[in-house]
């Protein structure tokens, strides 16, 4: 039991998401930073209010309210999240993938090319066997050779008597 369970967290991926998800939480702080340091400033002025989460804010007649700044606050949050995610390590990871992968191996033909490729085979057997009728003898024997390719034997057709016969 507990040698699948330290399989599971010994593989690439589970390393992979744990580092993820460390990272992924760093940059929430920094980009919470530059959300309250720099853009709710610039809300505040445009707004009248203190950060996003106090500006649009639409009282509702039970009581509610909808905090439509807040919901801004958030798109912004996960924008600059992505932004930052791509152009430090998905872009890079890519570029350096494309550097170092092998060139990618031959597709395996579809299947309307393998058809075309076997209708292309069989004309081209069909011709050679049309050329191979024209160059028999017009007894109608077949010359087939021997262990010996100097002297053919010839197979009688049906209208030619069999050796031994």
């Amino acid at each position: 039991m507990f040698q699948g369970f330290k399989a599971f967290l010994l593989r690439g991926n589970v390393i992979d998401l744990a580092v993820a998800v460390v990272i992924g939480a760093a940059f929430n702080t920094i980009v919470d930073r530059i959300v309250s340091s720099l853009i709710d400033p610039v809300i505040g002025m445009v707004f009248m209010a203190d950060s996003l989460n106090t500006a649009l804010v639409v009282d509702l007649p039970g009581g509610g309210q909808l905090a439509f700044g807040a919901v801004i606050g958030a798109l912004i949050n996960f924008i600059i999240v992505a932004a930052v995610v791509y152009f430090v390590f998905v872009l890079p990871m890519n570029k350096l993938r494309d550097r170092v992968a092998p060139p990618a191996a031959e597709t395996t033909p579809s299947e309307q090319e393998l058809l075309v490729e076997i209708r292309d085979l069989m004309r081209a057997q069909a011709a050679r066997v049309e050329v191979d009728a024209t160059d028999r003898p017009a007894d109608g024997t077949h010359a087939i050779p021997t262990s010996n390719a100097s002297t053919p034997n010839e197979i009688p057709t049906d209208e030619t008597p069999r050796h031994g016969a």
